[in-house]
């Protein structure tokens, strides 16, 4: 599984990386504009994105626009529900409207900052991108 992890600080990007590198190849980048790049240079490559990580607060564009972006692009390239990239929010913002919107945009989960590995592990589970892991 490919996985896009977008977190400009560094400990949150150490420990997601380390988290789900098991599980993939990850790829890392500290803002939402480079997550954009990623994205598509991965969807150019025909080797997408399985998961994505992006942190809501990063510098140039934050994780709202960059899902945005992301999801705007799966459109444009009709690429079926199924195989859209599954995007997890992380963030240490605990403001309903933003969760909201960020749902209502198209993320599939949230992980809350400080991240507890055990709940992050249940996401990734019932997003059906690992099993019993």
């Amino acid at each position: 599984m490919r996985i896009l992890i977008a977190e400009d600080d560094f400990v949150s990007r150490k420990l997601i990386q380390s988290f789900l590198a098991p599980y993939g190849k990850c790829d890392v980048v500290v803002d939402g504009v480079e997550a954009v790049e990623a994205f598509l240079f991965a969807y150019q490559e025909g080797d997408p994105y399985k998961l994505i990580c992006l942190d809501i607060m990063m510098p140039r564009m934050d994780g709202i626009q960059a899902l945005k972006t992301i999801r705007g692009i799966e459109k444009q390239k009709e690429v079926k529900e199924g195989d859209a990239s599954k995007i997890i929010m992380t963030t240490a913002l605990n403001d309903k409207e933003t969760v909201m919107n960020s749902y209502d945009i198209g993320c599939d989960a949230y992980a809350w900052k400080p991240l507890n590995l055990e709940k992050f592990r249940e996401v990734i589970e019932k997003l059906g991108l690992v099993k019993n892991i």
